[in-house]
């Protein structure tokens, strides 16, 4: 394409060596982007329950609410997701987070599943947005002193997030008088204050022409990471799917399992996976990322089992270290998957690649979530737990034998992809 700028110039930090000084700052705020968005995106997750007895939602219009926001990510990733490799990083994430500072508004002021409905709508357009240019924005700041470092920002700062955002939604739940406006008027401040700051940081991308045609949507996967991703998107499904129901059906799963828990601890299941993960990727950093996502689809099958077995009266520990196990399958396939991808990828397509891995993330955490929440109203919670566990474990036996026969077709080399993240 004619408009395309190619070599150091497309990618080097925009405004000589006094934008060169505040690198460090810049990515700093980059990564607390990712945490705060997907901390938004989790803290819902608690206060479902909160949601239902107030308004007696069912758990499809809990599962619809939570797939609306995911939906509406995607929309935006297929859109948005490579805006800012022509705009610029810095005017995409200002733009989004101002536009998510004003969905946390409407989250605090919704009165029922529709209005909840239309700011998670709004919350899924500003994430997609900046989502994929904040992770590109990380790349381009990648120091070589540290490599390795802005991929492993790229997968722990998302998993974190979700974990805080679980967190501190249960705390204001236990603590706060009115949680379900708390939460969102603190998220509401952190964004506007990111979004301003947004401004100061280093522009790491010379704009260039072709920003309104960008905006076609359109799935752009270069062709050096198509069969990476062909061969590890079995992988991606499963967990993200297993992600999703304990997100939008875990504190439910919670109820069944112990009638008396406390309010404040239904939501903590879906941080146990979180934290699980996030520890997970720091442990495995160094490991070679094949043999990471090989390891942590084996945990999927055991992990459904630890969870299942809290129906058969062992109670929340199974509920909860089957989550645990699950979120070391998140961990490990996301971050083993995502270096792979990134390992030698052409800068002008970082935030392109990163939009195509979210779409096939997101999709594999709504859709499932969806049709489980229309299952639990014809089946029981019950039964549909048990057939998601099994569609889960099927996903990853089969993204074992894709990832096998990659193993065996690569001689192992010293390369890029193989080196460890510090």
């Amino acid at each position: 394409m004619s408009d395309v700028v190619s070599g150091p110039l497309a990618h080097r930090p925009v405004g000589g060596s006094r934008a060169g000084k505040n690198r460090a700052a810049s990515f700093g705020l980059d990564a607390s982007v990712l945490v705060a968005l997907l901390a938004a995106s989790s803290a819902p997750t608690p206060l479902y329950p909160l949601y239902q007895d107030q308004w007696g939602l069912s758990a499809l219009a809990v599962t619809v609410v939570f797939s609306a926001y995911s939906l509406a990510l995607l929309s935006a990733l297929l859109t948005t997701g490579g805006l800012s490799d022509r705009l610029g990083r810095r005017p995409v994430l200002a733009g989004a987070l101002g536009a998510q500072a004003v969905a946390m508004v409407l989250l605090a002021s919704a009165d029922g599943a529709g209005s909840l409905t239309a700011a998670r709508l709004l919350q899924g357009v500003a994430t997609g947005a900046a989502t994929s240019a904040a992770g590109a924005a990380l790349l381009d700041l990648e120091s070589p002193r540290h490599p390795g470092r802005s991929a492993l920002t790229n997968t722990i700062a998302p998993v974190a997030g979700m974990a805080a955002g679980v967190l501190v939604s249960t705390l204001l739940v236990r603590f706060a008088p009115a949680p379900t406006v708390t939460v969102y008027a603190l998220m509401a401040a952190l964004f506007a204050a990111q979004a301003i700051a947004v401004t100061f940081t280093t522009e790491t991308v010379a704009r260039r022409a072709g920003a309104l045609r960008s905006l076609r949507p359109r799935l752009g996967v270069p062709p050096a990471v198509r069969r990476t991703l062909l061969t590890t998107g079995t992988a991606i499904v499963a967990i993200w799917a297993l992600g999703g129901f304990y997100s939008s059906l875990g504190p439910a799963l919670v109820r069944l399992v112990a009638p008396n828990a406390p309010q404040a601890a239904l939501g903590m299941v879906f941080f146990t996976l979180s934290a699980a993960a996030a520890l997970t990727m720091w442990v495995l950093r160094r490991a070679d990322p094949l043999t990471t996502a090989i390891g942590g689809c084996l945990c999927v099958l055991p992990a459904a089992v630890l969870t299942l077995s809290g129906l058969y009266g062992v109670g929340l520990p199974s509920v909860h270290g089957g989550a645990a196990l699950a979120g070391v399958a998140f961990g490990a396939v996301s971050q083993g998957v995502l270096r792979m991808l990134l390992a030698s990828l052409d800068e002008r397509y970082r935030a392109a690649t990163l939009a195509a891995y979210y779409v096939l993330s997101y999709l594999s955490m709504s859709l499932p979530a969806v049709a489980a929440g229309a299952a639990t109203q014809h089946y029981g919670l019950r039964t549909t737990s048990h057939a998601y566990a099994a569609v889960a474990a099927l996903l990853a036996a089969a993204a074992l034998t894709a990832l096998a026969v990659s193993r065996t077709r690569t001689r192992p080399r010293s390369s890029p992809r193989n080196r460890p993240l510090r």
